[in-house]
């Protein structure tokens, strides 16, 4: 979808989750979803998703999960990668959070989504994102 009338954005969000394999495929799904549902997003838009995780989340990686989540298959050429969050002290636990790569038109503007208790990672996007309808 790359051509003259479009540019590449990047999309940020994050959820927390359990430690558990159902957890986070159930979270990370919702936040996939719900990144695609507010910034009008098909997979032939995304040119790839990089996640990372707090060191507590260790049942099963977020790539992972969004595939089992997937049930359509949308995101089966889509390019995932995950790393670990580094260790800080006072970190919010249990995070996973997420940067989509999109090309999308000039006058496009990017929402970001945090889930299930992440909202307090970014208050000020949350805010201004919940203004603005």
């Amino acid at each position: 979808m790359n051509s003259l009338e479009n540019r590449m954005y990047c999309i940020r969000g994050a959820v927390c989750s359990e430690n558990t394999a159902d957890s986070l495929v159930k979270n990370v799904g919702e936040l996939y979803q719900e990144l695609c549902n507010k910034n009008e997003l098909e997979a032939a838009d995304i040119v790839s998703i990089q996640f990372s995780i707090t060191p507590d989340l260790d049942a099963l990686n977020p790539a992972t999960a969004l595939r089992k989540s997937d049930k359509t298959g949308a995101t089966k050429n889509i390019p995932l990668f995950c790393c670990a969050e580094p260790l800080i002290q006072n970190m919010k636990p249990k995070v996973v959070r997420v940067m989509v790569t999109v090309y999308k038109k000039q006058e496009f503007i990017p929402v970001p989504v945090y889930l299930n208790g992440a909202e307090s990672l970014r208050p000020d996007l949350c805010r201004a994102h919940t203004e603005d309808k």
